[in-house]
């Protein structure tokens, strides 16, 4: 089930709204409402592929068990060591599986037809991809390792803990949210008319991104990255829609979880900060997805790699892997890779010179302009299904590959006067200050509450004519 979508909006939302606020908080020891999001997440979950919900139950039980034994009285420190590395390995186990298991064995082959064998020595299964694995695998990784560091409390029960694996707003696409960050609200939370008027505000705000920004974008990076040798032009109009698809298709998913969070009177982390308004690629990092980022420097950067704590060239090596896993996360695919490789290598450089571009040296709106015309270049190895259409792609970008005959065509397609509207208005909301975020959080007076009653009921009335459109970071 997704959030834009009719059975959402319609039946589920409102369905489960109404019975949470009539149920009790507490009652005979037992925390109703948590009770009830926990069973209406997995219904949520698991309600196009019904299976996926056991394995969410398994890391769930898996878990919260090592979990215990990491702060069970008397452990020993090999007991605790050893719940954490069970953890850990038994979580990256199913997400490698499921997500890495037909990129290996295709690789394999591959490996052995180089070497003489035929071209399919291993049969290789057909894994379907569970939506979200990677996100709570991430999620319940935190977990035991916070709690073996002393950084997060256990649990309180298995109640609470799987409440906080399955809260449905964040389970599919993130945020990646931290135990700590919601423990005491999943024990004691308020809920007023202000937070959940705010949630709403923000859950409608994030869905018009998606359905008036994103989806309408999306048409135009399909039929650019779908073309054989696009042109200079229609290639860098493609990749700047692609920009503004992912934009505010995850940028608008993270804002409906934090309002449909805050509806129920929990407060998630801002995943976004105007991203595109960095002067360098180590700032875009700190406004892009900040939840993933946080959580590749303090798990993988600092924790598992070491950090900056073991000279200059090991800080650099450590960067390139800790982005070399990042791209590797994001899918099985040599283009993320080479992705992730792209991020690390900029991060690198900047660090060289004192987390400094080349480019310092101009006006701030330059700054901007240089960065994301990396990150575009960056962006293309994202849309690009292989990495040989990626490159193809850049060499449409740089004038190295000449336009197809058909390249006419697509311009007089992508550069409608519909298409051209679409990207200006993409372009003001993604370049302007004043982020969605804050502007509700400022206060929703009663202009603000008319606006977002109109945008809402536009966005409804767009999701009705177009197309289903999933949301991008399902596949990851």
């Amino acid at each position: 089930m997704v959030f834009s979508s009719q059975i959402f909006l319609f039946y589920f939302l409102p369905f489960f709204l109404t019975v949470y606020f009539l149920l009790p908080f507490k009652w005979k020891g037992m925390y109703i409402k948590n009770v009830w999001i926990t069973v209406m997440s997995y219904v949520f979950y698991g309600w196009l592929v019904p299976w996926f919900t056991l394995l969410l139950f398994i890391t769930s039980i898996k878990d919260y068990w090592c979990g215990q034994l990491i702060v069970k009285p008397g452990a020993t420190k090999q007991q605790r060591k050893f719940a954490l590395v069970f953890a850990i390995v038994t979580d990256l186990v199913l997400l490698g599986f499921f997500k890495y298991y037909m990129f290996f064995m295709g690789g394999v082959n591959g490996l052995l037809h180089l070497c003489g064998g035929p071209t399919h020595t291993f049969h290789i299964l057909q894994v379907l991809l569970p939506s979200g694995i990677s996100f709570y695998t991430f999620v319940a990784l935190s977990y035991v390792i916070d709690v073996y560091r002393g950084d997060a409390k256990q649990a309180p029960s298995f109640g609470a803990f799987s409440c906080f694996l399955g809260l449905y707003p964040h389970l599919i696409a993130g945020p990646i949210i931290r135990y700590q960050t919601v423990a005491d609200q999943l024990m004691e939370r308020e809920h007023t008319i202000e937070k959940f008027s705010s949630g709403t505000a923000i859950f409608i705000l994030g869905f018009a991104k998606k359905i008036l920004l994103a989806d309408p974008a999306a048409g135009i990076a399909d039929a650019a990255f779908g073309a054989d040798a696009p042109g200079v032009l229609n290639a860098w109009w493609g990749v700047l829609a692609y920009s503004f698809q992912i934009y505010f298709d995850f940028c608008g998913y993270s804002d409906m979880a934090v309002g449909l969070a805050r509806m129920l009177g929990i407060e998630f982390i801002k995943n976004f900060n105007a991203p595109y308004l960095s002067k360098s690629i180590s700032i875009f990092w700190k406004r892009w997805h900040i939840s993933l980022s946080s959580f590749i420097m303090d798990y993988l950067y600092i924790a598992l790699l070491g950090g900056n704590r073991k000279g200059k060239v090991r800080t650099y090596i450590n960067l390139g892997l800790a982005f070399f896993l990042c791209g590797l996360w994001h899918g099985a695919s040599m283009a993320f890779v080479v992705w992730g490789l792209y991020q690390g290598a900029f991060l690198i450089f900047e660090r060289i010179r004192g987390k400094k571009t080349v480019y310092e040296w101009a006006p701030g709106w330059l700054q901007v302009a240089l960065t994301f015309v990396i990150v575009l270049f960056g962006w293309v190895l994202f849309r690009a299904p292989t990495l040989s259409q990626a490159t193809g792609y850049w060499g449409a970008m740089v004038g190295l590959v000449h336009a197809s005959a058909s390249a006419p065509l697509l311009t007089t397609q992508i550069f409608s006067t519909r298409h051209i509207c679409e990207m200006a208005i993409c372009a003001i909301f993604v370049w302007q200050p004043v982020q969605a975020y804050e502007w509700v959080q400022k206060g929703l007076s009663f202009g603000k509450i008319v606006v977002c009653g109109l945008i809402f009921l536009y966005a409804i009335l767009g999701m009705f004519t177009q197309t289903f459109s999933p949301f991008l970071y399902f596949q990851f």
